[in-house]
């Protein structure tokens, strides 16, 4: 369950222990402490509007108001998930979000905001290594690929339980088209597309997939992951599919043991 902050810095703190993982997200920006020994999260997720324009010091303003909100993780690491390429801290991409994060060091940015180390890497492969260690996942050996739709389609690329960074699968040209506007949840929105029609073009993408890269599972996460009983069937392929087990809470999972483990 996600409770709603007030973008006022007067929300009420929560007291929790554990590693805060922080979600960036084109509409909001959610953030939880996590227990690492479980993958569970130790209290109530919470939400905060994404900034409009989700300009960096706009971001990070929200990424230290979250941290001040759980106390209980004191002076720890932070892992923080941004949607785009995220390469030794730096981000150097910005499909959804302000151009100024283009190159931008954004480790030292969210750091100096929250007072705290931060560690940042790109969303889908953060909700990918939350995957392989928790969920859907967990003891599968080979490749295992992630592929979160929503606004946009991001992926994670799983090896043995080793990440493979920054694949960004959602901006591949499939028939002369980039798959994301085509395919992602936005595009069955927008298009008012069944399950059955988004499925058809889903199944596409994911058989172009299967010809690249012969992997042992696809993960489904991202905002659809919570209705597979409306999708699942739609989707023909020969690899085995399963919807993401952490759902939506995958990415602060992800983030909050990426930074504990590049810490530590």
């Amino acid at each position: 369950m996600t409770k709603q902050a007030k973008s006022s810095v007067g929300a009420s703190a929560h007291p929790a222990s554990g590693v805060l993982g922080i979600d960036i997200g084109g509409s909001g920006i959610k953030g939880a402490p996590v227990d690492l020994t479980t993958g569970t999260l130790l209290a109530e997720r919470v939400r905060i509007p994404t900034p409009d324009g989700a300009r960096p010091e706009d971001v990070a303003a929200v990424v230290a108001q979250l941290a001040r909100l759980f106390p209980g993780t004191g002076s720890g690491p932070i892992g923080v998930t941004f949607p785009g390429i995220v390469r030794g801290g730096l981000t150097l991409s910005a499909a959804n979000v302000d151009k100024g994060w283009i190159g931008l060091d954004a480790d030292a940015l969210f750091t100096r905001a929250a007072g705290r180390p931060v560690t940042l890497l790109n969303d889908a492969d953060a909700a990918g290594v939350a995957e392989a260690r928790y969920g859907a996942g967990a003891g599968v050996k080979g490749v295992v690929m992630l592929l979160t739709f929503g606004t946009g389609i991001g992926s994670a690329l799983i090896n043995d339980g080793v990440l493979v960074p920054n694949t960004e699968l959602g901006h591949l040209e499939l028939n002369g088209r980039e798959v994301e506007p085509w395919a992602s949840g936005a595009a069955k929105d927008r298009e008012d597309l069944s399950w059955k029609q988004w499925g058809k073009r889903v199944t596409e993408y994911l058989e172009y997939l299967e010809r690249l890269f012969s992997p042992d599972l696809f993960v489904i996460g991202g905002g659809l992951s919570k209705k597979s009983d409306k999708w699942m069937e739609h989707l023909t392929v020969k690899t085995p599919i399963k919807p993401a087990g952490l759902q939506n809470e995958a990415g602060i999972v992800g983030a909050a043991l990426t930074a504990t483990e590049r810490v530590g």
